[in-house]
């Protein structure tokens, strides 16, 4: 027997089914709803490709292992002209290593290069020069006898402007591998950049004139003479610093 509803006598149904209040279709066969049905396993993302990171490099180990193959002063200026990592390299035009004698048992260590510097590639070559001129001859010194001279930085930054923190520290080993080749008795920081490089803090106008200890040296900090120039009323202060350190040499 034929059991098949034809169209008509199955929408007759339907609704008489939806008249009597149902409200949803059901299967042929009961379903469990109990049953915890397993959801089907989840494709694997695919796994992005690693990138490969170019290794950041630290200037100040840099500076560090390159400064540490210096043998001797020449060949520190060498290998601090091949140090690639301080951008006012890019602006200067010459490399200021230094000035005096070597093996002089004064040294002074001044900030950074100005313009007249930069031109000449010697530190301490402007108006300010002249004037530490003067006053070492005021006590019996000179930078072609018995004073070496040289700064924390070897180049000019533009506009004469403050160096940065970063571009002090890069050059820090330089400077104390300078200091070890040249083997100085005493040194004499002029200035606050001076300071921070060599006794790591700053405040010239209550540091000058006490003595300090870096690197196995006396250190003396003192007014720089470009200072001394805008504030001629604090030369009797550099005077008096400047009888510490001759006698500090007797």
């Amino acid at each position: 027997m034929d059991s098949a509803l034809d169209y008509w006598s199955a929408r007759a149904l339907l609704e008489w089914q939806i008249e009597l209040g149902a409200t949803e279709a059901l299967a042929d066969a009961p379903v469990n709803r109990y049953d915890l049905q397993v959801a089907a396993p989840k494709p694997a993302k695919p796994t992005a490709p690693e990138i490969l990171r170019p290794q950041e490099i630290d200037p100040v180990a840099e500076a560090k292992a390159l400064a540490a193959k210096a043998m001797d002063l020449q060949q520190l200026r060498v290998l601090m002209e091949r140090f690639e990592h301080c951008d006012l390299k890019k602006g200067a035009r010459n490399l200021v290593f230094s000035d005096g004698t070597p093996g002089a048992r004064v040294m002074i260590i001044g900030e950074a290069p100005g313009r007249d510097e930069d031109l000449q590639g010697k530190p301490f070559i402007g108006r300010a020069g002249q004037l530490l001129d003067r006053m070492l001859g005021a006590i019996d010194l000179s930078r072609s006898d018995n004073v070496y001279i040289t700064n924390v930085l070897p180049w000019r930054p533009p506009q004469n402007r403050d160096p940065l923190p970063i571009e002090i520290n890069m050059m820090v080993p330089f400077l104390e591998r300078h200091v070890a080749l040249a083997k100085p008795d005493v040194l004499v920081l002029m200035g606050n950049i001076s300071c921070q490089a060599v006794l790591g803090k700053r405040g010239i106008t209550r540091m000058r004139g006490n003595w300090d200890q870096a690197w196995e040296k006396p250190v003396l900090p003192m007014f720089h003479p470009a200072y001394l120039l805008r504030q001629p009323n604090q030369k009797r202060q550099a005077w008096a610093d400047l009888l510490e350190l001759k006698a500090c040499l007797v």
